[in-house]
């Protein structure tokens, strides 16, 4: 029996090669980005930048979709961002919203087409 086949083996695994290194990045972040102005000139290419590899990510869901996804018809995908959107915007810009109304648009046409997981 390895150590790596224990309990308290594969838990320390974890904490030491996937908690540990990534909560140090965290912890420089946080106290690096105290100082970082909201309004300057590179946290808006930052933020563009973001945004562009968002409309990106979702994008590519509508027109190449994988997994569960190909199953349902274009116009199902893009109503569901657009009724997203919409919910977005009509709830006071809540991105959970926005989340939970695509999410139901696409639930709710999948079961009204009779397409399963």
């Amino acid at each position: 029996m390895s150590f790596y086949s224990t309990e308290l083996g594969a838990m320390l695994v974890v904490i030491f090669i996937g908690f540990l290194p990534n909560e140090v990045w965290r912890v420089l972040g946080v106290l690096f980005g105290r100082r970082i102005d909201p309004g300057s000139a590179w946290m808006q290419w930052v933020q563009a930048v973001a945004t562009a590899l968002l409309a990106a990510v979702v994008a590519r869901l509508l027109l190449v979709p994988s997994g569960a996804l190909v199953a349902l018809p274009l116009w199902l995908r893009v109503g569901a961002v657009g009724s997203g959107i919409a919910g977005f915007l009509i709830l006071r810009r809540s991105v959970l919203a926005g989340v939970l109304v695509a999410e139901a648009v696409l639930v709710a046409g999948a079961w009204w087409l009779g397409v399963s997981p």
